[in-house]
């Protein structure tokens, strides 16, 4: 047995995100998770996404920079974020400019070689690479277990052909869905979860309660795999200027942001966000202006589309926002084009619902501020995130999305009405409703069993420790055998 002198050494561990936020935001927060316990924690990415990490790093981690291959993909410089890009053919080079990292990504690890890889699922090659080197490697999807079990489902039932309800086989709980994902899309997530499988086990931005013991042994049994829940990530922000700086920089003050929602009622503002990565055509813009402004509700709506078209003239304006919206709307609504604060913002005691489209970060965001949601999901895992929501855990109502799409920012072929998104924000925030009210509830229990989770003694707290000694145990007996 190793001697504790080998037992108390801190362990070297490289973070490898893919580049987008969606994806990088959580896994940094979860490499702080290893730093806060004192273990040598580097990020291997490149010199424009280090640069959005700047607020993350003093003292948490270091970052090793390898040069975005930008002549090579035919990209202008500095654009070597998933998130700076609004089309498919952009999103392509960004994916073959990742796959060209993997030389001189290899080159570092294998002159500096860690005690352990935690990389994106993405990089399917690092498995190769973890095994020549005698390293264990540590998978990371950004999706929950409950995505994840759900899509083995589909992979294991390749004969469903969506009709217009199937339910999910072999599941804890009776799910049914009304769309399911593009084939191609299917083909190549199940791909790279074969290899996901080969891994030491799965990292999941998660916390065990949400996805559920009984989805944490289905996962177990059905694969033989190990997932270890270290979340919600975002909880390792406790400071308001940490809040406002994860991500890229906001493009309305925190200030103005928080005074605004500070002079509103408890649970009176609904907060629209829909990503990064999703960019609705103007017409579907026009829907939720409408909706919401029927609703008669106060909101914060975060439109990136029309991020540095502050001054549209009134014809582009009136394509996504009825005649005079603003000015009617000047007290009751704050729109902001760009990036928010999103984390800061769902704090808020003003926030009553979150209208989203069930991108992972944004979930597990909510649920730890214990806001329910109205559910409207797009593309990737975000469909089988709604049922947790709605179905599961009952913390969320569904505006009736049915399109599920290859990529969050194509056109819609159905709009999703007015009348949808007036009736389902009116179900969250409409006064009296026993309804809304047993949601909230049930969100706001949800929410502090997020935030115990991450705390002494809580879930994932016990996991973290579990699976740090875990490592060191393997890199201990390495040691001994060599």
């Amino acid at each position: 047995m190793a001697g504790p002198h080998l037992e108390e050494q801190p362990l070297k561990i490289y973070f490898i995100p893919y580049l987008a936020f969606g994806h990088m935001i959580p896994l940094c927060d979860i490499a702080r998770f290893f730093s806060s316990r004192g273990n040598h924690v580097t990020i291997i990415t490149t010199p424009a996404n280090a640069q959005i990490l700047n607020p993350f790093i003093s003292n948490h981690f270091q970052v090793h920079n390898i040069q975005f291959p930008s002549q090579e993909v035919d990209l202008p410089d500095g654009v070597e974020n998933l998130s700076n890009v609004t089309d498919f053919t952009h999103s392509a080079k960004i994916y073959q400019a990742a796959t060209l990292l993997k030389g001189p990504m290899e080159q570092f690890v294998e002159q500096n070689p860690p005690d352990c890889i935690v990389a994106d699922f993405i990089y399917a090659w690092m498995d190769d690479l973890a095994s020549k080197l005698h390293i264990p490697r540590l998978a990371f999807n950004g999706f929950s277990l409950f995505a994840v079990c759900a899509f083995d489902s589909l992979y294991a039932n390749p004969s469903i052909d969506a009709p217009d309800d199937y339910a999910i086989q072999g599941f804890p709980h009776r799910i049914t869905l009304k769309a399911t994902p593009p084939k191609d899309i299917l083909g190549f997530l199940e791909q790279l979860r074969k290899t996901e499988l080969k891994s030491h086990g799965l990292i999941v931005n998660n916390f065990a309660e949400l996805d559920g013991e009984e989805y944490i042994k289905h996962y177990e049994k059905t694969t033989g795999h190990k997932a270890w829940h270290l979340g919600p990530a975002s909880l390792i922000h406790t400071t308001e200027k940490e809040k406002a700086e994860r991500g890229q920089k906001s493009v309305v003050s925190m200030h103005k942001c928080l005074s605004w929602l500070d002079s509103k009622q408890p649970n009176s503002v609904l907060y629209i966000c829909f990503g990064s990565l999703c960019h609705f055509p103007d017409n579907q813009l026009l829907e939720i202006a409408c909706g919401v402004e029927a609703s008669g509700h106060q909101f914060i709506w975060v439109v990136p589309e029309k991020k540095g078209k502050e001054d549209e003239s009134d014809e582009e304006k009136e394509k996504w926002l009825p005649k005079g919206f603003e000015e009617r709307n000047k007290m009751k609504g704050m729109i902001i084009r760009g990036w928010a604060p999103q984390v800061l913002i769902l704090g808020e005691p003003a926030i009553g619902a979150f209208l989203t489209h069930c991108g992972w970060n944004s979930t597990v965001e909510a649920v730890s501020a214990g806001v329910p949601m109205i559910t409207w999901p797009v593309h990737g895992e975000q469909f089988f995130n709604e049922k947790l929501i709605t179905q599961v855990r009952k913390i969320g109502v569904e505006v009736g999305a049915r399109e599920w799409k290859r990529f969050g920012f194509t056109k819609m072929d159905n709009l999703v009405g007015r009348d949808l998104i007036e009736k389902a924000v009116r179900r969250l925030m409409d006064a009296g409703s026993e309804e809304a009210e047993e949601i909230r509830r049930c969100a706001q229990k949800f929410g502090q069993k997020a935030r115990q989770a991450v705390q002494q003694g809580g879930s994932s707290h016990n996991n973290l420790t579990a699976l740090i000694d875990d490592l060191k145990r393997l890199r201990d007996s390495k040691s001994l055998d060599s």
